[in-house]
């Protein structure tokens, strides 16, 4: 049989390693989570929030799926706003959903 196959043999025991390496390990994972992921995406949020109380009538904006227009109407109290996309047509969305505030004059020049 041990043509194909070879024999098994024990290995001797390693040492196991003190706690203090895997607490070392577990630090860094932390300080890489923190400055890779959870920093990077609180300060999108906070500009984000910003850019939400900034807003104010007569604003153009651009919505997250493309609509642009200017603010018409803004309601405080269930964070909605009326946005009028032309002369004729307003669309009402969150507030959450404006993903830019645009130069005065963007939507003239489109």
């Amino acid at each position: 049989m041990s043509l194909f196959i070879s024999n098994a043999h024990a290995s001797a025991a390693a040492p196991a390693g003190g706690g203090y390496e895997m607490l070392i390990m577990l630090a860094i994972f932390g300080l890489v989570f923190y400055f890779l992921i959870y920093r990077p995406q609180a300060k999108r949020v906070k500009e984000h929030k910003a850019l939400m109380n900034a807003m104010a009538k007569g604003d153009e904006v651009l919505t997250q799926g493309g609509l642009v227009g200017k603010i018409a109407k803004i309601s405080e109290d269930k964070d909605f706003i009326v946005i009028s996309l032309n002369d004729q047509a307003e669309v009402t969305v969150q507030k959450s959903a404006v993903s830019a505030v645009l130069p005065k004059g963007t939507m003239k020049s489109l």
